[in-house]
């Protein structure tokens, strides 16, 4: 049931109508109309009402708002059809198929567009297949719809699309198939109509310089075949629709020279209609001769090739002989016409080839991919009655009486058989079976299309009024045929010329002119081994059956007719396969106004397409019917013995506990597997019960949910911190067993382990490990110390002091050789001096009471007068002095140790020291060598007085 929409739109669903009368059906056809509500549903059925004007009803947001939603859910739209074909094909795997049909100007063609639109929306977008399908639709468009007096945009041809799907549901591929192509538009057109747009495109909208490539000219008026076309106002812009064409024929995948051959094919057939030939004494000529070599020049054949097939027809003799025989001027004028076309046929046929060899499905293998589905989309001509109708139009009826009797077969009979299956007694419902007008026309030996081909096989001059006396011979007892012979008083019909068929859409009366020349579609064969010789290989794959040599036997060809009965056969059994859905297209009107509802014109479409017994077999008495099981999940909360879930034994019992509650036993009817509800008054009680249920129901799975939810997180934060918890301690003793296996052995390492690097420490422990470095550097430390003899810790402890102030302030400090601190005794460093030095050191030593010598070396002081003079430096515990080395180290100064505040050093190399004294009364001197060393003294002297002060 489609979504309750507001009364003042009528009834979303014909089913649901109060009373079943066609004043009923029409009146809420009518107001869904005005109040721009275009489509309505017969249950699964689309009634679509041409709007002739753009709506706000299509775009990405209403694809999402369709997608994936049941059929009932939503307002009736094509989308909503679109999408449940797709459901059911992917759901079920199983083949669907939507069926448009209606008259010519319902609207078909934009509702297949739309259709497929949708289906490209909801798939995988990169599909290149989808992509293809998409743009086909304009080339197709281009080279196979026409102006007609009812339609602007007509389809002259049938159109069927497959589109593959895997097993995801996504496109693989694709088929089209088309039918019958009115290729007698290109000779000529009833007044008011077009030739195909594909003619007016080029001559409006080819780019000059390829128009004069072509021999042509921007005037569709100076051509023959598109004459009687070129005033008629058109609402298409032929020369945006040319670059569209060639723009999509390139998407599609047509080579640059693919697309030029294609369109010397339309000059081509321009410059024939244009052709004309006259008598000269015996023989035939062609008065404009220069059109045979832009002709030429166009096919890539040879000129006098072209003019010998014009005018000259080969025929095989007995035994092996080959006879030139010359046309007449008519028999020329007839061969140049069915030349043009069988070349507009064979043209469009070749690029209906080219797409599905782009499209097709390669390389699939079920093992690998899964089952392969279909969707079936079929746009084909609506029944059609002009005020002259011809072969073309018979053949187009005929379609429709096919399409109707499957819609017959499908909907009508299947949905009365439903009833008989589920055990329902109901009224059986009268139908018109039009089966009775399929065999009038495609009966074997007895229908008309087989009288009209034994009219074109019989030898002799057979005429179509022979062929008219033919069927009224056979056929004049069939309740459905009739002639102007057989209805002397029906002026409507003219002799020798007319017969009439009561289609199921109305009483159409056909003229049999040309019935016989069409249905035999004669071409000689002159011109398909031209075409075949032809140096373009476009031309050349287009006519394949001029390969045949002119003296080889082969079987009469079937008839136009013959072809198309076969040709529709195979259609309706491909469309019986699958699971339809129908979208039933009307024309308001034949203005083509946005507002304008004709009633008399509707009601005539709304009688012939069967929509009134649709919906009276739809309902049958019952409104309303779905299996218990569905039935069920949409209105058991109404119910307290169903909600949420019933305990009964089947649900066929809870179905009924349910309607029991509300008291609507006696307008429902329970079948088998599904319930059927007679009225609509009890399904809208229903509803309106649930939907006022629903925002409890709602806040109640609110609630449930959001405390899942919150228990969810619970338990997963819970596991989340007992995880980590395990994985910290795990990381902890993987962390403590890699820094154990790194120093196990450092004990007999040479460094102790000061090369072993230590391992990257979770954060945890950090700090831990920093703790563990201090640990190792005080365990190596006291190693080393250990190893250390007692005559040497005191240079050790100096230069840990010297460390320890300096840092990096200076590049080398002698942390690598011995430090002797008292050199001015040492011998090596002071020959010949150390001994007067020693005495010196003996008398301070009595005079000052020092214990020990701190430091002493030779410096070089510069004086007040910037002179350089050498001294002696001591330093002992008690006091700093300077002595000249000349005079035997004599006492110059003396300054109290306590005196020293402070010390600086340079960074630089050189050995300048400043030892800062109180009263700012500071010492400056350069630590000076006997002899040329490079070493310096500066981290000694900094570390013996630092371990001093320290100790």
């Amino acid at each position: 049931m489609a979504e309750q929409e507001s009364l003042e739109f009528g009834k979303a669903d014909f089913v649901l109508l109060d009373n079943v009368t066609m004043e009923d059906f029409m009146a809420n056809l009518k107001l869904r109309f005005e109040c721009g509500r275009i489509y309505t549903y017969i249950g699964e059925v689309v009634v679509s009402v041409n709007p002739y004007k753009n709506m706000d009803l299509y775009g990405k947001e209403m694809i999402e708002y369709y997608r994936g939603r049941e059929l009932y859910e939503r307002p009736p739209h094509l989308y909503a059809i679109a999408d449940a074909a797709y459901k059911a094909m992917k759901r079920r795997a199983k083949d669907t198929c939507i069926v448009i049909s209606g008259e010519s100007g319902a609207g078909k063609t934009e509702a297949s567009k739309y259709i497929m639109q949708y289906i490209a929306a909801i798939t995988n977008p990169t599909q290149r297949a989808e992509n293809v399908l998409l743009k086909s639709n304009c080339v197709l468009e281009a080279f196979g719809n026409a102006k007609t007096n009812r339609n602007d945009n007509s389809s002259r041809f049938g159109k069927y699309m497959d589109i593959n799907f895997d097993f995801k549901g996504d496109p693989t591929g694709g088929h089209i198939n088309n039918y019958l192509l009115e290729k007698s538009r290109v000779l000529k057109q009833q007044t008011g109509e077009r030739n195909f747009h594909s003619f007016y495109q080029l001559l409006l909208g080819a780019p000059d310089a390829l128009l004069s490539s072509y021999y042509l000219q921007r005037d569709p008026t100076l051509y023959i075949f598109t004459s009687e076309g070129a005033n008629n106002n058109f609402v298409i812009n032929d020369k945006a629709s040319y670059k569209l064409v060639v723009d999509s024929m390139k998407v599609i995948g047509f080579s640059p020279n693919e697309v030029d051959s294609v369109y010397r094919v339309l000059a081509s057939i321009l410059h024939l209609g244009n052709m004309s030939f006259a008598m000269d004494d015996d023989t035939v000529i062609i008065e404009n001769e220069d059109l045979v070599s832009h002709i030429a020049h166009l096919t890539s054949c040879d000129i006098e090739a072209v003019k010998k097939t014009l005018l000259y027809r080969t025929v095989a003799a007995g035994g092996g002989e080959i006879i030139e025989k010359g046309h007449s001027v008519k028999e020329a004028a007839y061969a140049k016409e069915a030349c043009a076309k069988a070349f507009y046929e064979r043209l469009f046929c070749w690029i209906v080839g080219r797409i599905n060899s782009v499209i097709e499905v390669k390389n699939y293998d079920v093992r690998i991919h899964g089952k392969n589905t279909v969707i079936g989309v079929l746009d084909i001509y609506g029944f059609e009655i002009f005020d002259n109708n011809s072969f073309e139009q018979f053949c187009i009826n005929y379609c429709n009486e096919k399409l109707q009797q499957l819609f017959i077969e499908l909907i009508l009979r299947q949905e009365q058989d439903e009833y008989q299956r589920e055990g329902i007694e109901w009224q059986h419902i009268e139908y018109f079976n039009n089966q009775i007008i399929v065999d009038l026309v495609e009966q074997s030996h007895k229908g008309i299309i087989a009288i009209l081909d034994e009219a074109c096989l019989t030898v002799g001059d057979v005429t179509d009024t022979i062929f008219l006396e033919s069927m009224n011979s056979k056929l004049c007892r069939h309740p459905h045929y009739t002639s102007r012979k057989l209805s002397p008083t029906d002026k409507s019909m003219a002799f020798n010329r007319d017969f009439r068929i009561k289609h199921y859409a109305g009483n159409v009366t056909y003229s049999v002119e040309g019935f016989l020349d069409k249905n035999k579609d004669t071409l000689f064969q002159d011109f398909k081994r031209l075409m075949y010789n032809s140096k373009d290989p476009v031309l050349r794959d287009m006519w394949p059956d001029g390969k045949m040599s002119i003296s080889e036997v082969t079987k009469r060809p079937l008839t136009a007719a013959t072809l198309f009965k076969n040709s529709m056969i195979l259609l309706v059994e491909n469309l019986a396969c699958k699971e339809p859905y129908y979208v039933r297209c009307i024309k308001p009107n034949d203005q083509k106004s946005p507002v304008l509802f004709d009633d008399c014109r509707c009601l005539h479409q709304v009688e012939y397409l069967g929509l009134m017994e649709n919906v009276r077999v739809r309902r049958a008495g019952f409104a309303y019917r779905q299996p218990y099981e569905r039935f069920l999940l949409r209105y058991k909360m109404t119910c307290e013995y169903t909600w949420p879930n019933h305990l009964m034994d089947s649900d066929m019992e809870a179905t009924r506990a349910l309607i029991e509650q509300h008291d609507f036993q006696e307008d429902v009817a329970y079948g088998y597997t599904k319930v059927f509800i007679r009225t609509p008054q009890t399904l809208f009680s229903l509803e309106q019960e649930r939907a006022q249920l629903i925002p409890i129901i709602v806040l109640l799975i609110q609630k449930v949910w959001r405390g899942t939810l919150a228990r969810w997180r619970f338990r997963r934060l819970k596991s989340i911190y007992k995880i980590m918890s395990f994985y910290k301690c795990y990381k902890v003793r993987s962390h403590l067993m890699e820094i154990v296996r790194r120093f196990e052995n450092v004990r007999e390492m040479e460094d102790y382990g000061k090369s072993v690097e230590w391992p990257e420490p979770p954060a945890v422990l950090e700090q831990f490990q920093e703790i563990c470095k201090n640990l190792h550097r005080r365990w190596r430390a006291r190693k080393i110390v250990k190893n250390i003899p007692p005559s040497q810790m005191l240079q050790i402890q100096c230069k840990v002091c010297a460390m320890e102030a300096l840092q990096d302030l200076r590049k080398d400090i002698g942390y690598n050789r011995t430090w002797r601190q008292n050199y001015l005794a040492c011998e090596a460093e002071n020959p010949g001096g150390a001994a007067h030095f020693q005495k010196s050191l003996q008398a301070l030593q009595k005079k000052d009471g020092h214990s020990c010598v701190i430091f002493s070396c030779h410096i070089r002081k510069i004086t007040c007068f910037y002179k350089c003079k050498d001294r002696g430096l001591v330093i002992t515990d008690r006091h700093i002095y300077r002595l000249e080395p000349k005079k035997e180290y004599k006492v110059l100064k003396s300054v109290p140790l306590r005196m020293v505040t402070g010390l600086s050093v340079t960074r630089g190399p050189d050995q300048l020291v400043v030892l800062h004294l109180q009263k700012n009364n500071d010492m400056a001197f350069c630590l000076h060598h006997t002899e040329l060393v490079n070493e310096s003294r500066v981290g000694e002297l900094v570390g013996a007085l630092m371990n001093y002060f320290k100790s």
